[in-house]
């Protein structure tokens, strides 16, 4: 995946975070507002602005996480994956990494 096309918020250092998203999915914008209001650092991608030689590659690794391949997915730490928008669970698994 090329690191160029991928968008960094500064904020708290709660972990490697990663939201997979559409430009267009109302879902994506609230997980990123979330996260916004949540003060935390994390990286996005919005899926359908990259170019289409690129989207294989992101595709492949959205399925590593997500099988359906929806959006958002959430991936914290390599290790942890939340699929559409749930502020709960998203909520959680930030306040153990603060």
């Amino acid at each position: 995946m090329d690191e160029s096309k991928i968008n960094h918020m500064e904020g708290e250092d709660r972990g490697k975070i990663m939201l997979f998203a559409l430009s267009t999915c109302m879902w994506c914008r609230k997980t990123k507002q979330l996260l916004d209001s949540l003060g935390v650092s994390y990286d996005w991608i919005d899926v359908d602005l990259v170019d289409k030689n690129e989207q294989p590659d992101i595709s492949a690794e959205i399925k590593k996480w997500n099988p359906a391949s929806t959006f958002p997915t959430v991936v914290i730490d390599d290790d942890k994956c939340i699929v559409g928008y749930n502020p709960e669970q998203l909520q959680a698994e930030l306040d153990k990494k603060a």
